[in-house]
């Protein structure tokens, strides 16, 4: 079985000489994975995106790290290598890379799990690609136009290390505009594809993924530790799940005996898959679906004193960008409120953020302060973060925090 020739990129990347200032050079030194445009002193005049960028220091000239130049990015220089020692950025190097970020997930993959992510980006020595697999199915997101001259010996390394018998290949936006190549969205460059929608297993729950129309690679699977641990806290209770997207908390709690699970989302599309993912697994509580905005949905529900045993707060990003930090902080503290007066007696309130920007002592600071105003006494007995197939490698890549508030009354 061969791959398809799309992979390969008619580009011969150059070597480039780059000189930082001393702010960009302490970073590179510090293992830093991103050079800003604004800390470039001196790079060759016709660099192209994909090119290897030689970062030499300012004072003895030697080498202190290769990087990818990106022509399209304030990040213009994503890094590969940081230090002294001599490297060579070839397939030997990228195979070496994939092999030790696999070696990470084996303790998950020893579990009833089959669906793991082989490269977390920047986390891995990636930066701007990302590898998801799906029971035999690889997903490769490229985020970037710097991987499109290394495809071709990265791809056929991902697919020999996960054994995957189909690789799809997904495009951001930006790169889907991309003139420098021939793939499509979606394409299926190794192997067959019979249907878009695949499953894959949990933690022994049942899932499916639609790998070629699904958000990112087709599901969220950094908060997998977290749906298993509300799946075992929910037998005999009723559940909420807001912005619950393809029913992940919901399935979980369903597949480990909750009485009843509500899914609430804004898509009524989400729903309908949510469903879909609880049909896969033997269940016997019954799971209801509300469409709609979550803080409209959730104020309803209050005016009507509806509570449930444990109710699950997982919204997507709220800070995409500095400007909208100061929103989020609000729109975070308005949900620890309207989750509070939805959480039983002895109940369970579960809060999540996925916003970078906002850093995790700042989130529970905030759910801190929002509990602790209320009338009520609760206790956070657990506090979580990325799974083990999300490693941390930079300050910037944590982005996923977890709270769990026991109430005491």
């Amino acid at each position: 079985m061969s791959f398809s020739p799309e992979i390969k990129s008619n580009y011969k990347p150059k070597n480039l000489a780059v000189k930082l200032n001393n702010k960009g050079e302490q970073f590179v030194i510090q293992g830093h994975p991103w050079v800003f445009s604004d800390n470039i002193n001196k790079i060759n005049d016709n660099a192209k995106s994909g090119d290897l960028a030689i970062i030499f220091s300012k004072n003895k000239n030697r080498v202190v790290g290769i990087g990818l130049y990106d022509a399209n990015s304030p990040i213009r220089i994503k890094m590969l290598h940081h230090g002294f020692n001599k490297v060579t950025i070839n397939h030997d190097f990228f195979l070496q890379r994939i092999q030790h970020a696999y070696s990470k997930r084996l303790s998950l993959l020893k579990t009833k799990t089959n669906s793991y992510r082989l490269l977390f980006g920047e986390n891995d020595g990636f930066p701007g690609l990302i590898a998801d697999v799906y029971a035999t199915v690889l997903v490769v997101k490229i985020y970037s136009e710097i991987w499109l001259p290394y495809l071709d010996i990265i791809i056929p390394s991902l697919q020999q290390i996960s054994k995957a018998k189909t690789v799809v290949i997904r495009l951001s936006r930006s790169l889907e505009k991309s003139k420098q190549h021939k793939l499509e969205n979606g394409a299926v460059v190794y192997g067959t594809l019979k249907n878009e929608v695949v499953q894959f297993v949990e933690h022994g729950v049942n899932f499916s993924a639609n790998v070629i129309k699904g958000h990112k690679t087709g599901y969220f699977l950094d908060h997998r530790a977290n749906r298993k641990q509300v799946g075992a806290w929910s037998k005999d209770k009723t559940v909420l799940d807001v912005f619950s997207y393809a029913g992940g908390f919901s399935v979980h709690a369903l597949a480990n005996g909750a009485k009843e699970v509500t899914s609430l989302d804004i898509s009524a599309q989400a729903l309908e898959i949510a469903k879909e993912n609880g049909k896969l697994n033997i269940y016997k509580g019954k799971h209801k679906t509300i469409v709609g905005d979550a803080f409209e949905a959730l104020k309803n529900l209050i005016k009507t004193k509806t509570t449930y045993d444990v109710v699950v707060i997982d919204p997507p990003s709220f800070a995409k960008q500095a400007s909208e930090i100061d929103l989020a902080k609000k729109k975070y503290a308005q949900l620890s409120a309207l989750g509070e007066k939805l959480t039983s007696k002895n109940g369970l309130l579960v809060l999540a953020s996925c916003s970078s920007r906002v850093l995790a002592s700042t989130f529970f600071d905030i759910n801190d302060k929002v509990l602790a105003s209320g009338k009520r006494g609760s206790k956070m007995i657990l506090q979580t973060e990325h799974d083990t197939d999300h490693p941390i490698g930079f300050t910037e890549g944590a982005y996923l925090k977890c709270g769990y508030y026991r109430f005491i009354d």
